[in-house]
């Protein structure tokens, strides 16, 4: 039990019913992360917590979603492996040693609306991910069947070679190194 002496209802509006959020694009962050067993017990889910950071009447909503990364169903496990590697992207950390790694940072989430089979109501449903500004990471480079470029002209070497040192990526020149 807790205590609740000095609250008065009577000057605290009261809060509404919630409803499903239209479908759209909204910025958010994930606040938690949670290892479930699946209903039949022979599998284990990931459920991230949605937070949506946007201002006006959908800011601080949640939204949940299920990754099934350990499946009996080898098609469950891809797909979820796809959506998590999706968000790993958008959050900018595409090599998490905990789901704690991607909680707190923002990225875009895609919203999208769906009835739910048992009780015919609308629900959201999470469809997709995006980088937030700032959180972008390169896509995985297509392969094509181009042919490789020619090599560029050759270059007169220099008198006296210097020691070579990493590239770093531009994306990655302005981050901090843990």
């Amino acid at each position: 039990m807790a205590s609740l002496a000095g609250f008065d209802a009577s000057v605290v509006e009261p809060q509404s019913a919630f409803g499903p959020i239209p479908a759209g694009k909204y910025l958010a962050l994930i606040s938690e992360s949670e290892m479930k067993p699946t209903k039949n017990g022979s599998g284990q889910y990931l459920q991230f917590t949605f937070v949506t950071l946007d201002n006006g009447p959908y800011s601080g909503r949640h939204l949940w979603t299920r990754l099934n990364l350990q499946n009996s169903n080898r098609t469950a496990e891809e797909i979820a492996q796809r959506e998590l590697s999706a968000i790993c992207r958008a959050v900018g950390v595409l090599c998490p040693n905990d789901s704690a790694d991607l909680h707190n940072l923002p990225l875009a989430i895609i919203v999208g609306m769906e009835r739910n089979k048992e009780t015919g109501e609308l629900t959201n449903r999470i469809k997709g991910y995006e980088a937030a500004a700032g959180n972008n990471v390169p896509p995985k480079p297509q392969q094509t069947n181009l042919p490789a470029p020619p090599p560029p002209p050759a270059a007169q070497a220099p008198a006296q070679q210097q020691p070579s040192t990493p590239a770093v990526a531009p994306w990655m020149r302005s981050r901090k190194v843990a």
